[in-house]
């Protein structure tokens, strides 16, 4: 891999995508199977994203062909397949600023780096990220000690009191997942309905029959009790009366806050926090900027890896077509023509 770290260069390339969570990285792929070279920008210290910063070990069970993947081979895996391709990663800083030269895009970075390009992929995901703190007194005692907002290694959860709180898939699936490592798992939501798959919450029904799971349901956090850094309890709260919850760990799953950050002063057309794109070919209302994976917004999106991979396709084929307005693209299925430089 290819890792630019230096400061106040210029550089020059067919694309620049922002981001290299798990889309921006196929996006490279897509782009070098048509002839057309990458630059990649990430404010991470390492390529995958949420998958590599947030849950490296978490299962993917909705990837074609592999009916199981952790989301961290799963960016291994991708950075692979984009590698022949020699793409040039600009990773620690951020993406400031864009400005039109001619046909060209120059994107500016924190770290005073320039590169200019024929276009521009936007794969930010959520933008940038960090957890909805839940609102307790003195929880930032706890942080990194006893209250996490990630899991990034599993087996750091061995026989543990594990208490999690939320309703989502995140809190559902870790649940499950740590049920089998864990001394314990209690899982703590306001209601007694998830915001889960429905395969991955009738798991959790029966993990909960073979009192593997305890749902405590339907309760609120209200208090952490411990000693220093440690956790010993978690209160909660709920109709029938407080009560206590023996807890060693405590994983709060409500959400991230996201950011676009300086994208959200690009003059594109947003949508809340998502940016605004035609489906058919991933273009934001600038042209020559396209947008692909989370942070987009269209009609009936759905916001999988999957359909961020096939929106990477379309905007790669997109900006050759945009590149190379004269000249046309025989599209040829990978089993036929192979990968370049192969």
């Amino acid at each position: 891999m290819s890792d630019n770290t230096q400061k106040n260069q210029q550089f020059e390339t067919d694309v620049t995508i922002i981001g290299a969570g798990p889309v921006g990285l196929f996006a490279i792929f897509q782009c070098g199977m048509l002839g057309l070279k990458c630059h990649v920008i990430d404010s991470l210290a390492e390529v995958g994203g949420q998958c590599s910063a947030l849950y490296p070990e978490k299962p993917i069970y909705d990837i074609p062909a592999l009916p199981e993947v952790l989301a961290g081979d799963l960016i291994e895996n991708l950075e692979k397949q984009a590698a022949p391709f020699k793409p040039c990663y600009h990773l620690k800083q951020q993406a400031v600023s864009i400005s039109d030269n001619d046909a060209f895009k120059i994107i500016r970075t924190s770290l005073g780096n320039e590169i200019k390009a024929r276009a521009v992929i936007i794969a930010g995901g959520a933008g940038s990220f960090g957890p909805n703190r839940p609102p307790l007194d003195g929880i930032e005692q706890y942080e990194n000690t006893s209250v996490f907002y990630m899991v990034r290694r599993k087996e750091d959860f061995r026989d543990k009191n594990v208490v999690i709180a939320g309703g989502g898939d995140s809190a559902v699936d870790w649940a499950i997942t740590l049920s089998d490592i864990a001394k314990s798992v209690s899982l703590v939501h306001r209601r007694d309905k998830f915001r889960a798959a429905p395969e991955s919450v009738n798991k959790l029904r029966e993990l909960q029959e073979n009192e593997k799971i305890d749902l405590v349901v339907p309760y609120q956090l209200k208090e952490l009790i411990g000693n220093g850094a440690q956790l010993n309890a978690v209160r909660v709260s709920g109709e029938g009366g407080d009560k206590d919850i023996e807890a060693d760990i405590l994983l709060p799953f409500y959400g991230l806050a996201t950011d676009l950050g300086p994208i959200h002063d690009w003059n594109l057309d947003l949508e809340g926090h998502t940016i605004a794109v035609e489906p058919s070919t991933s273009e934001t209302s600038a042209k020559g900027i396209y947008s692909i994976g989370d942070i987009v917004s269209y009609k009936n999106k759905l916001k999988l890896i999957l359909t961020g991979f096939s929106e990477a396709a379309m905007a790669a084929h997109a900006i050759y077509k945009q590149i190379n307005p004269d000249q046309e693209l025989h599209f040829e299925y990978s089993t036929t023509k192979g990968r370049p430089g192969s």
